[in-house]
């Protein structure tokens, strides 16, 4: 619903709830002036009783948002008088029950990121992106083999020396070289500006709507059947979650730009924990083992080193120039062949679920700080009346209820009380 939509129809209940105030006040005075005569002295009942609930309600909604008739009378405009503290409350709220560290760290264990990563190399379009970059180093780092027994001795070689070789180790060193001068760095940048494009789709908005609305249901039953009342849960669950998307990306962006942020930091010691893992811990290199057999025992690689060292260079040389050339094809089909393996392995998938869980503990903290300083900032540095205009406008036409049932539920009782009096004067 557009702003001018939503103005429209608050200034449409602010006169329907004025006109019927009005309204009552005419009925009283004409009712005073007919005296005692027949049920007039019960509609002045009414309408006195009416017209007292219509000014207080009036009082008591206006009071909400700014000073009754600009007059500095204590304990109104409730809400710019107490931004701050409305500001630091729901920085509080947020932060120990949406951004919890065990909460953060179950919803990542929840999303099942190993097989996440698994699914987006089985993409086409990933596969197709990665096969191309791996075109550029492979016609590089392979430019010398151009003799057909060169080739077959590399690949018998390599066979089996990859049966022999310690892959635990082999991995770690292999990783220790691609983490010289910082070039994991990149790696992260490419995780930074792909969770940014996912916080941007309006779906995960709406998922994040969506647990805060659970979560508030579950935790603050109260408050949210008070919240009902006055709003729409689903539109605030939507404005909370793009408060919470915008300090994220916001997280997000200062450790893109800052070389020196100390997420990056800790970025550098778990890649170091986990080459160590990797090249000392038995266990992982018992997994590491048993994947690298059954990755040799697998047909597709089998076929794949029987072509591979004879073909490499031409294809290289001859196709490496065109966007779609057959190499870039069969690389593209094996990173998603890839992908699938990595689903069909529970084991490989825990190992880099338990590392991304480790990394997500490690950033959770520094996490929750930084969208609660955010939102504190943001509401505080919020103009009062842009504020005000604001909320009004959100929830101010649903107020205006409070206003219209206030001037019929004090008349009904201004009858009530009438009636009283005239039984006890019995």
């Amino acid at each position: 619903m557009s702003d001018t939509t939503r103005r429209r129809q608050l200034n449409g209940m602010k006169w329907f709830a004025t006109g019927l105030m009005l309204v009552m006040a005419v009925v009283l005075v004409f009712s005073r002036l007919q005296g005692e005569q027949g049920f007039w002295h019960w509609v002045r009942a009414f309408s006195e009783a009416a017209l007292i609930g219509a000014l207080a309600d009036w009082f008591a909604v206006v009071a909400i948002f700014k000073h009754p008739m600009k007059l500095p009378i204590p304990r109104t405009a409730i809400i710019p008088r107490n931004k701050e503290r409305i500001a630091e409350n729901l920085a509080i709220f947020i932060r120990e029950n949406f951004l919890a560290v065990d909460t953060i760290v179950e919803k990542m264990r929840a999303l099942y990121p190993a097989q996440r990563i698994g699914i987006w190399i089985s993409t086409r379009e990933t596969a197709d992106m990665l096969a191309r970059n791996l075109i550029g180093i492979l016609t590089g780092a392979l430019n010398f083999v151009d003799d057909q027994r060169v080739g077959k001795i590399l690949r018998n070689t390599i066979h089996k020396q990859l049966k022999q070789t310690d892959l635990g180790n082999l991995i770690g060193q292999l990783v220790d070289v691609l983490t010289k001068n910082n070039q994991h760095q990149a790696l992260l940048n490419e995780i930074l500006r792909r969770l940014s494009t996912v916080l941007d789709e309006i779906e995960t908005q709406r998922q994040v709507a969506g647990i805060i609305i659970d979560v508030s249901r579950k935790e603050y039953p109260k408050l949210i059947g008070m919240l009902g009342i006055i709003m729409d849960t689903e539109e605030f669950g939507m404005k909370l979650a793009a408060t919470l998307v915008e300090s994220m990306q916001n997280w997000l962006h200062d450790i893109g730009v800052d070389p020196s942020h100390p997420r990056r930091k800790q970025f550098d010691l778990a890649t170091a924990n986990f080459i160590g893992k990797i090249k000392q811990d038995p266990t992982q290199q018992k997994r590491i083992e048993e994947w690298k057999q059954h990755f040799l025992a697998t047909p597709v690689v089998s076929n794949y080193f029987e072509t591979l060292w004879i073909q490499l260079r031409h294809w290289l040389l001859k196709e490496a120039s065109y966007g779609n050339s057959r190499l870039h094809i069969r690389l593209s089909h094996g990173l998603r062949h890839f992908g699938r393996w990595i689903l069909e392995h529970p084991a490989l998938c825990e190992s880099i679920n338990d590392q991304l869980l480790e990394i997500t503990k490690m950033l959770s903290g520094d996490l929750r700080d930084s969208v609660s300083r955010h939102i504190i900032s943001t509401i505080t540095s919020w103009d009062d009346r842009a504020l005000v205009d604001e909320l009004e406008t959100t929830v101010g036409r649903d107020l205006q209820f409070i206003r219209i049932n206030g001037t019929l539920v004090g008349g009904i009782i201004g009858v009530a009380l009438h009636a009283l009096v005239l039984l006890s004067e019995i």
